[in-house]
């Protein structure tokens, strides 16, 4: 099995910045593989706890080279939820990759473990007849203070649904829960990697917004 590791959130780290510098990123210093997979920037200012600042990736299983360059881009400048991250930003941020693993099917909406399982909701919308979806990596319930019940409730209305929350409607969801391994890096220790590694630390060129 492939474990998210070092060079892998490096790999992510070049891409944004080759973004910002309009170049291409170094060739990335790991092997070639099939993972489901998601990248994560958190922001950390003046000490205080990482701020979400971006999360996309796939259920799928995709070619980590593409998948890890793609989610880096598309978690920084295209999550939804937040702006653009900024080419000032680099150095506040805290990236995360988490490759996914050991997907099981869960008896109801309480068969899973805070921390250890990542979970994915599906059921089908009472008010508009269409079905919904959403997921959580495994450290998400643990890191807000969730209960498994917050967790569910936060993840349906992560999904879309907007109408009441019942236990009815919690019953009748289907649960697919799964594991990860994962690997955080902060731009002070990409930097440090960079030099010890090529000699220079990174250089962004270009000090535009995006």
């Amino acid at each position: 099995m492939v474990s998210a590791n070092q060079e892998m959130v490096v790999y992510c780290f070049d891409t944004l910045v080759a973004h910002y510098n309009k170049q291409e990123a170094p060739p990335p210093a790991f092997d070639q593989a099939q993972h489901p997979l998601f990248v994560t920037w958190k922001t950390v200012v003046n000490g205080g706890d990482p701020r979400l600042r971006g999360c996309i990736g796939t259920l799928e299983a995709r070619s980590l080279i593409n998948g890890l360059k793609d989610y880096a881009l598309t978690s920084a400048l295209r999550d939804r939820r937040f702006p653009p991250i900024l080419a000032n930003e680099l150095p506040f941020l805290e990236c995360t990759v988490s490759l996914l693993t050991d997907y099981e099917t869960a008896n109801n909406y309480l068969d899973w473990e805070i921390e250890k399982h990542g979970i994915i909701i599906e059921f089908s919308d009472p008010v508009y007849s269409t079905r919904r979806s959403a997921t959580y990596l495994p450290e998400v319930a643990a890191n807000e203070g969730w209960t498994k019940i917050e967790a569910i409730d936060s993840l349906i209305r992560k999904s879309g649904y907007n109408g009441p929350i019942t236990d009815e409607l919690r019953m009748q969801l289907q649960l697919t829960r799964y594991q990860s391994t994962l690997f955080t890096m902060r731009y002070s220790e990409y930097v440090s990697y960079v030099k010890e590694r090529r000699g220079e630390a990174p250089i962004l060129a270009a000090k535009s917004p995006n």
